[in-house]
């Protein structure tokens, strides 16, 4: 006998937790003689989950090995990847207040999210170098290129948030997979991007001032012979 029902306004997970503990307190028989297996749908999306984290794991691991041969400096480059967590706060909020769920579509909006965030974050960290390369003080240097770099990260924020928001308003037939999608790039780089433009800036100068301060101070030694006459 199949059994068909509707588990509106709640995510796939979390109600096949709640029917997997009920069913096991409710439910009594010989385990010798029978067993449970849940299938369909719930397992597809669990082998769609898996692949997910698995190239998730890859593109972020990518990321840091191509960071790290353009700024030359691990720290700078575990830096740009620190939109990350913030581009995935962002996402997260958008998820909450819109009552969309996690799901596999919002989680490849993650990702597209990530791809935005770190770009942002490259145009200013490497501006800021450019600068400093040129014998600025640290502290100007950190001031003048984040704002250089504002109208640029902006637009391209922007870019990306008009290009998804119809998606986001969609409300048609199979409009559910890239709402999802779409929320959480709109959302996320709607609170990413100012902090993108205010975190990394102090987080940048932070470390470098650190940096700057564990150098060693050349020592000069100069040497003077006096002449006996």
């Amino acid at each position: 006998m199949v059994v068909k029902l509707d588990y509106r306004d709640r995510d796939l997970s979390s109600f096949l937790e709640d029917a997997k503990k009920h069913v096991a307190e409710s439910v009594k028989f010989d385990p010798n003689k029978f067993r449970i297996e849940w299938g369909g749908q719930f397992e597809n999306q669990q082998r769609a989950e898996v692949r997910l984290l698995l190239i998730l794991c890859l593109v972020l691991g990518g990321m840091l090995v191509l960071l790290y041969a353009a700024f030359a400096h691990l720290r700078q480059a575990v830096l740009v990847l620190g939109a990350v967590p913030l581009a995935t706060l962002g996402g997260l909020v958008a998820l909450h207040l819109t009552g969309v769920t996690l799901n596999v579509a919002s989680a490849v909006g993650f990702i597209a999210l990530f791809g935005v965030a770190v770009q942002n974050s490259i145009i200013l960290i490497a501006n800021i170098n450019r600068i400093r390369d040129d014998g600025v003080r640290l502290v100007d240097a950190v001031i003048s290129g984040a704002g250089e770099r504002l109208r640029p990260v902006l637009m391209t924020a922007s870019v990306a948030t008009l290009g998804m928001l119809p998606a986001v308003l969609a409300t048609g037939v199979g409009s559910d997979v890239q709402r999802s999608l779409a929320t959480v790039v709109v959302g996320g780089l709607l609170l990413t991007t100012p902090l993108t433009l205010l975190v990394l800036p102090t987080v940048y100068f932070v470390i470098e001032s650190w940096i700057a301060a564990r150098r060693p101070i050349p020592v000069s030694i100069v040497s003077l012979e006096g002449q006996q006459s």
